[in-house]
């Protein structure tokens, strides 16, 4: 496999087939001061404004979240990415994914917040009119207006373009009438201005900007949800609403890139906000699992606690190490896109749209290790975590919706395959190489007298490099076979996502650990090397069981014999001890009292 250069910049889903440098990589541990002091803004404000006030939210105490978000965007957190001239702070994009960890742990705010900053904000600036902008931006920056996102219908939730809302101009040509429902519209309640996607003339998935005072707009009431109880939902109706034709947002007809654009930057977020909670709920159970005991101990000296403390830790980490990488990633392309010509907004939208497939693996492991967190999380507190009186209920419940915002968890596990392969065909990502040289690889002999390249994580980075190569080997079958009808393989491309998600991730936390050593090293980043290793260790399993999964439905015979023995070449280690590896991370947890990693 290449490796990639110090000036070179990776492309999205090239870790497929290139190593990377660790000192080319961002990691946390690289935040400026005045990051980490915008970081810290945002945690006081959750801990102080919003934390104390979790019952009255859930329980929609009019003008309650609608405040709070306007103290927030008092307090400039809004602002963190937005251009100077509209109000913005104008800080780079790692920045504005901390932030958005940073308030992750406020349960239901991240949602109205991400909602306003994000999907309700960005779709203006990057495609609005300099006018638009001029007139929304600075409004939606300060907090003097709030902003909703209104795509999804009755009919139509994955399949956007499938929606029935229409838009006809009127004779006059001055105005645009609208008719059609919007659901699941979060901020809804309190929205100043609705960013709606419709059909003009019944074919033309065209966007559109909203004052909620238009005559025509309605709202239905709240829904009553499982969990993100403290953020407002409604449905959203448009009864011959008259939208200015000076509101169409972006170009008639090419609404979907407002859309899709959009959601690539979402989904990175999405896995930033889970990423704060997922630390809030490690620290509650760190700290409950000390003060509760059971036969005369804290039950954090049981093996089984420590294990589960342990854990939760080691997944917050990983998927932590990955998120930073991909947003320096996003970035370094933006500036590179920036420097051949491209606009500030178009090269951010391109840099983002060429790491879609990083943001939709994000997307899914961010969720993911959330909803592992508090689920155990709540075992660990064991009866208490299911009384409502105690912090895992309401930490439970919001968790479940993450797996179904920006995108249900299956769509991207398909589409992060279909994002690659796309890649592949268009010339951008060249995988027929690799790939054949893995065939060729599968037919030799294997050179058992071979020696290992030297390095503290040598056995960890030839894993890694064998993982690829197991993805390249299924992928590439799951081709070969099913040619165009592959998108009816479900399954299959979801083990192939699974398989890629985790080699990215354990990759990125390798690469992470190595920096942290070369700039500490060995002893101070005992844990973090036991935490890297573990990682490596559960992705190979995990890569074995989703590559025989879809080996076994491919083929058979001989051929399937032949796959087989390739995927157990390449999913090959030697035997860890993960049980004392994860007693270590446990101990610096529990004598901390808190995560610390």
């Amino acid at each position: 496999m290449e490796t990639q250069n110090k000036t070179a910049i990776l492309k999205g889903g090239e870790f497929l087939i290139k190593e990377t440098n660790p000192q080319d990589v961002f990691t946390p541990e690289d935040f400026t001061e005045e990051q980490r002091m915008m970081a810290q803004t945002c945690l006081d404000f959750v801990q102080e404004e919003v934390l104390p006030l979790l019952d009255r939210l859930d329980n929609h105490e009019e003008g309650l979240m609608e405040n709070l978000m306007k103290k927030a965007g008092e307090l400039g957190l809004f602002a963190v990415s937005i251009p100077e001239q509209y109000g913005g702070l104008n800080m780079d994009f790692n920045t504005s994914l901390l932030v958005t960890e940073s308030v992750g742990g406020g349960h239901s705010f991240p949602v109205a917040f991400a909602a306003h900053t994000g999907i309700g904000t960005l779709p203006i600036l990057y495609f609005g009119t300099e006018e638009q902008k001029q007139k929304y931006i600075p409004k939606l920056v300060s907090g003097e207006w709030m902003s909703s996102y209104c795509l999804t219908e009755p009919g139509s939730g994955s399949d956007a373009l499938a929606a029935k809302t229409k838009a006809v101009l009127n004779e006059a040509g001055t105005h645009y009438i609208l008719n059609g429902q919007k659901m699941w519209i979060t901020n809804a309640g309190f929205a100043d201005v609705f960013i709606v996607f419709a059909q003009v003339d019944g074919d033309k998935f065209t966007g559109f900007i909203v004052e909620k005072d238009y005559p025509g707009l309605s709202l239905g009431n709240e829904e009553h949800k499982m969990g993100i109880k403290g953020s407002s939902t409604r449905q959203v109706f448009l009864t011959d609403c008259e939208v200015p034709k000076e509101n169409v947002l972006g170009e008639i007809g090419k609404g979907h890139l407002i859309a899709f654009n959009i959601l690539n930057i979402g989904r990175i977020k999405l896995c930033a906000a889970t990423l704060g909670a997922s630390k809030k709920v490690a620290d509650l159970s760190v700290k409950y699992a000390n003060e509760r005991q059971q036969f005369k101990l804290p039950i954090s000296k049981f093996g089984a606690i420590r294990h589960k403390l342990a854990e939760q830790a080691i997944r917050i980490y990983a998927v932590e190490s990955a998120q930073y990488r991909a947003g320096m990633d996003i970035y370094r392309m933006e500036q590179e896109l920036m420097a051949a010509g491209k606009d500030e907004n178009e090269a951010l939208l391109g840099a983002a749209k060429e790491f879609a497939v990083e943001c939709a693996m994000l997307k899914v492991e961010g969720s993911e290790v959330l909803d592992y967190v508090v689920d155990e999380g709540v075992q660990i507190y064991g009866g208490y975590g299911f009384s409502a009186d105690y912090p895992m209920d309401r930490a439970y419940r919001d968790s479940r919706i993450n797996r179904i915002f920006e995108g249900t968890n299956e769509i991207n596990r398909m589409l992060t395959v279909d994002m690659i392969l796309k890649k592949a065909m268009n010339g951008e990502l060249d995988l027929m190489g690799p790939a054949q040289n893995v065939q060729n690889e599968l037919m030799a002999i294997p050179d058992f007298g071979a020696e290992e390249e030297g390095g503290l994580f040598a056995a960890e980075y030839k894993a890694i490099r064998n993982l690829k190569k197991a993805i390249l080997l299924v992928a590439g079958t799951a081709v070969q076979k099913y040619m165009q009808s592959l998108a009816k393989e479900q399954e299959i491309l979801m083990t192939i996502a699974d398989m890629a998600i985790k080699t990215y991730v354990a990759e990125s936390t390798v690469l992470r650990v190595e920096k942290l050593v070369s700039n500490k090293g060995e002893e101070a980043a005992a844990n973090q090397i036991d935490i890297a290793r573990v990682v490596v260790n559960d992705a190979v399993d995990a890569s074995f069981i989703a590559g025989k999964d879809a080996i076994a439905a491919m083929a058979e015979g001989d051929e399937q014999r032949l796959l087989f023995m390739g995927l157990k070449r390449f999913t090959k280690k030697d035997l860890y001890n993960t049980k004392d590896a994860r007693r270590r991370i446990a101990a610096a947890l529990i004598e901390a009292n808190e995560y610390v990693y």
